[in-house]
């Protein structure tokens, strides 16, 4: 019993490190003022990949929703770890992409990197929706990573009372989180070189 407990601390606290990491390591690889150039032109098609990623995240994860509804235990957990290898699929291609290219911004017509008077007029309110939505997408995908790692945990370790409780959370915000990133993608995809 000791030693489970034991095991249990380390695995936890792995899971806090990984989730205070990733979001340290995301931002300084998009604020660092040097991008990679080792990577070529064909990151940017990344863009478009994050959003077929997250659709498809949406996809499994509404799938492993109906499998555990019906008692599929065995289903549930295939679309979970679908979901999980997207998610870092994800992660991996969204920090390639932005240390290798500057940030696209919202209404930037002539892709110069600069919003101009003309350009945020156009832009208007669509601008202030995407923040929004950006925002909340951002915020809620920083927030999110570990509570679906301890609930991928609490899984593992046949916790499962305590991970029935942590997705009652947990499920929802993931969910919004793929959905938000395909809306963000395509609200900025004009914008794109």
């Amino acid at each position: 019993m000791a030693k489970e407990q034991a095991d249990n601390k380390v695995y936890l606290r792995i899971i806090y490190l990984i989730s205070i990491l990733i979001p340290v390591v995301v931002a300084f690889l998009i604020f660092f003022p040097a991008k990679l150039s080792m990577a070529g032109d064909w990151v940017k098609m990344l863009p478009g990949a994050h959003a077929i990623i997250n659709s498809l995240t949406v996809v499994t994860l509404i799938a492993a929703l109906v499998s555990i509804k019906k008692g599929n235990i065995k289903a549930h957990r295939s679309f979970m770890f679908t979901a999980l290898f997207l998610g870092v699929l994800f992660l991996v291609s969204y920090v390639l992409y932005h240390s290798s290219v500057e940030s696209v911004k919202f209404g930037d017509l002539n892709h110069d990197g600069e919003l101009s008077e003309k350009e945020l007029v156009e832009a208007g309110t669509s601008r202030v929706v995407y923040l929004v939505i950006l925002a909340s997408h951002i915020l809620l995908s920083i927030l999110v990573v570990p509570f679906v790692l301890y609930a991928f945990y609490y899984a593992l370790t046949d916790q499962i009372a305590r991970h029935k409780k942590m997705v009652k959370y947990t499920f929802p915000v993931w969910l919004y989180v793929s959905i938000t990133g395909v809306i963000v993608y395509f609200m900025i995809k004009p914008y794109y070189f």
